[in-house]
């Protein structure tokens, strides 16, 4: 067959009942499809059985992880056109995932339907015979015991971080920072846009000469050598990632900082020693989850002393008319971030005051992450046979997806990041604050 790419393009279009707004190309080296538009490429039959047995978005993101699927031409363009036809943009159904179900129910009609048979049964001849290909490694397999317990937070964090740091360097840049940037001019560097970021963070928390920061979810450690080189803290750092907490001490050793600075491999339930003058915890609560998400507030109201200041940098998702509809997007919870939740920017600060903080200060950021998130895709992009080398090829597909999906996301208002800024008064209410935010900017 020589025009596979012209059946694939008309199932397509019969199943989305809506015209499919790529084109295709398929390894016959047939075309169809919109001229100009970005290029969906099947290298491979097993790219189309792959959606045949997965419709949808977990159909197409086991088919581009393992390199049977490939996108000719501008990517973001073409994840932005795929976003209204596969994935909802407002609200899903309950207890689905959203567009991905309205696919599948589509391609059941079709089987049903004597007048769309044919193309149905063209696409099972095209796809060749054979069960269901096996989802690539990259893809976390069965997960068992309860959300969200330490064990299972360890090994989520792992899947996520323990990938490389040679991998993570290629894409984050010499700061190492995993976290939206504040970026201060239009034409600033990735760096010093991280560079304000950590000053920011560290002005909100009015650090000063002698203090205890305790940064929880800690990375690659920029956060507290940042704190101690600059203002003098006593920084503690906690991680669950072993690779992470390893290149952590070495960049203190590196900076001369092993006295002013500890990372330990822990639990943020676990830590001992409070109380602590500041807490940040900066993309870190994304991991926390919503049942647990309450006992992660009153764990960091009790470590800090009252008075203590606690900075909570969060991706946030928009609200929703029936939050119980709320489900982890597939390909995050499969490839990305396993177990990780969002949640609206109100429930997490009413699960800080119910934990007794007092919230001063919600920015918000979201702009900005967009514009971090298409740095890190041109940093892979630019090195992307040593980054493959670092992980796995598919590994770096997965992270080029996410990210370049994310700042879409990010730019159209689907989510958002903001610092929440909150206070543990004391047992008069007195917040030792100033009373206007140039007070503690300045």
């Amino acid at each position: 067959m020589a025009d596979a790419a012209h059946r694939i393009f008309e199932l397509a279009e019969h199943a989305l009942s809506r015209p499919f707004p790529l084109r295709v190309r398929a390894w016959d080296g047939s075309e169809a499809g919109p001229s100009g538009a970005p290029v969906l490429v099947f290298h491979r039959r097993r790219a189309l059985r792959r959606l045949l047995w997965r419709p949808g978005e977990l159909g197409l993101t086991r088919g581009w992880v393992a390199g049977d699927l490939a996108v000719d031409g501008d990517l973001y363009d073409a994840l932005d056109r795929l976003s209204g036809v596969l994935w909802e943009r407002g609200e899903p159904e309950p207890a689905t995932a959203g567009g991905a179900v309205r696919f599948v129910r589509r391609l059941a009609d079709l089987l049903r339907d004597p007048g769309s048979y044919r193309l149905a049964r063209e696409a099972l001849v095209l796809a060749g015979p054979g069960l269901p290909p096996a989802p690539p490694p990259e893809e976390v397999r069965r997960r068992s015991g309860i959300a969200h317990t330490k064990r299972r937070d360890k090994a989520a964090i792992a899947h996520h971080y323990d990938v490389g740091n040679d991998f993570y360097a290629l894409v984050l840049g010499p700061s190492m920072v995993y976290s939206c940037a504040v970026w201060p001019e239009k034409d600033s560097t990735l760096e010093a846009a991280q560079y304000a970021k950590l000053d920011l963070v560290c002005r909100k928390l009015s650090l000063h000469e002698g203090q205890r920061l305790l940064d929880v979810g800690c990375g690659w450690g920029s956060m507290v050598l940042h704190a101690a080189e600059h203002y003098g803290v006593q920084a503690t750092g906690i991680t669950l990632s072993v690779e992470q907490a390893a290149f952590a001490r070495r960049r203190v050793a590196e900076a001369g900082l092993t006295g002013k600075v500890d990372i330990r491999v822990q639990d943020y339930r676990d830590v001992p020693d409070g109380p602590y003058d500041a807490i940040s915890s900066i993309g870190m609560a994304e991991h926390v989850g919503s049942e647990r998400y309450l006992e992660y507030a009153r764990t960091l109201h009790t470590l800090l002393r009252p008075g203590g200041r606690l900075l909570n940098h969060q991706i946030a998702r928009r609200p929703m008319r029936d939050e119980e509809a709320y489900r982890v997007d597939e390909f995050i919870d499969r490839y990305v971030f396993p177990d990780g939740e969002l949640a609206p920017v109100g429930a997490t600060v009413a699960r800080l005051e119910e934990a007794g903080f007092e919230v001063r200060d919600v920015e918000a950021l979201r702009e900005h992450y967009a514009r971090t998130l298409r740095a890190w895709v041109g940093n892979l992009e630019a090195h992307w046979d040593e980054a493959a080398r670092a992980t796995t090829a598919g590994r770096a597909r997965v992270w080029q997806l996410y990210m370049a999906a994310s700042a879409l996301s990010f730019e159209r208002n689907r989510i958002g990041v903001n610092q929440v800024l909150a206070v543990r008064t004391d047992t008069d209410g007195a917040s030792g604050m100033p009373p206007t935010r140039s007070g503690w900017l300045s």
